[in-house]
């Protein structure tokens, strides 16, 4: 599949930004409320600020203290299978994501994707799981190898089946 020139000319520019120690600092703080944002006011039909690099979607969780629904812009992998593979990066921060935990705790979640929702289920990979889909994961955002080693943790991936289609978003 041919990479689109936005990816080739813009994604070294915002893959070395986002893999900077600084911007794990600031970018957790700016990019989800834009993100939030920009799908708000978009329907869905624009997922993130950085759709034109790396396929995202909305992720919305149930709060695994709270109970309220937390939404999470993130990058993801589309599967062939129609499944979701997203990972806990946390911009390589040294704790995992609040969504990862609260996924770990309430599976049930929700996906904005391309302007529809599907509700779905999440499921932590294995190690063995994990191991096969590690080099596609890092092909789609070469940051993640940056990411776990500053963190000096291993990053939570999750996969996420849909259930049931809900409706355009």
């Amino acid at each position: 599949m041919p990479v689109p020139l936005v990816q080739r000319t813009l994604g070294p520019v915002f893959q070395r930004i986002s893999g900077s120690a600084w911007f794990a600092k600031v970018g957790p703080k700016i990019v989800p409320a834009l993100d939030r944002r920009l799908h708000r006011i978009t329907r869905g039909r624009v997922r993130s600020i950085g759709q034109a690099l790396v396929p995202s979607l909305v992720l919305t969780t149930t709060g695994a203290v709270s109970r309220q629904p937390r939404q999470a812009p993130l990058a993801c992998l589309p599967e062939p299978d129609g499944t979701w593979l997203v990972v806990g990066s946390n911009f390589g921060r040294e704790k995992h994501p609040a969504w990862t935990g609260n996924l770990l705790k309430h599976p049930a979640a929700e996906v904005s994707f391309e302007g529809r929702r599907s509700t779905v289920t999440a499921h932590l990979l294995t190690e063995e799981e994990r191991e096969a889909v590690w080099s596609r994961l890092v092909r789609v955002w070469p940051v993640y190898d940056r990411y776990e080693e500053r963190a000096h943790r291993q990053l939570r991936i999750f996969r996420l089946t849909p259930s049931d289609s809900v409706d355009a978003a």
